[in-house]
């Protein structure tokens, strides 16, 4: 698994987008005993911390202690640095398993081997996350730009699994019908720029070339962001499934 989030940690805590209670409520929904949950790849630990709500234990691990460094606390949460292909729990030890914003990372069949160990003969995975957002016309036209063409070759080869949807990364499971959901936020200039900054494909365009490739577009894209209504739209991608027998 790659790990490209480390040196932002701060920034990927404050200005990645939450998972909404609506969609971590329909997950939790798909699960009969609520005992132990694990959130791979956890990141901040902002899924751990909404499941914390409902299971009885959570464990979140990553391969970065940066990012669990900023991660959210809770009385019945443990993080642990673990990779997802490789953890240290026992045989069918979970209820559910979430994967967010990371699957198209790990090598699918070490990770999907090692669900398939430590899930409950009747547990849930699911996997989650969003995908390009949209606002207004005029700025998706400086965004598309951006995301295509400037920072478009910088994008690791994973990110077409984002791009197609997830719809096209392996899942080996008895595969449950889902309902689509949208994350809608409204965001300040700062909080836009802040998100942006976090993207994998800006960090390698700065490691390589030494300068931001969003000065190329700050003020035309501050312009815009002013004159419109700052809303954004971020289209959710799930998938559930369960072990098959």
């Amino acid at each position: 698994m790659k790990d490209n989030f480390s040196k932002q940690a701060s920034a990927y805590s404050k200005f990645r987008p939450q998972y909404s209670d609506e969609i971590i409520a329909y997950i939790i929904s798909f699960v009969e005993n609520k005992s132990k949950a694990l959130d791979i790849a956890t990141g901040n630990g902002q899924v751990a911390y909404k499941l914390s709500t409902a299971f009885e234990k959570v464990y979140g691990i990553d391969i970065s202690q940066n990012q669990l460094d900023n991660a959210y606390l809770a009385d019945n949460i443990v993080y642990k640095v673990a990779s997802a292909e490789n953890t240290f729990f026992e045989n069918q030890e979970f209820d559910l398993i979430t994967v967010a914003q990371a699957v198209h990372w790990f090598n699918f069949d070490l990770f999907y081997k090692e669900v398939s160990r430590i899930l409950k003969p009747n547990g849930i995975i699911a996997v989650l996350g969003y995908g390009l957002f949209s606002t207004n016309p005029n700025t998706d036209i400086i965004l598309g730009d951006f995301y295509y063409n400037i920072v478009g070759p910088y994008w690791d080869a994973e990110r077409k699994y984002l791009d197609e949807n997830y719809q096209t990364i392996p899942f080996p499971f008895e595969e449950q019908q889902v309902e689509k959901f949208e994350n809608q936020l409204e965001w300040s200039f700062e909080e836009l720029m802040g998100y942006l900054e976090t993207w994998s494909s800006v960090q390698h365009y700065i490691k390589k070339n030494n300068k931001n490739p969003l000065d190329l577009i700050r003020d035309t894209l501050k312009a815009s962001w002013e004159e419109n209504d700052k809303k954004v739209t971020f289209p959710m991608l799930l998938r559930i499934g369960k072990l098959k027998n």
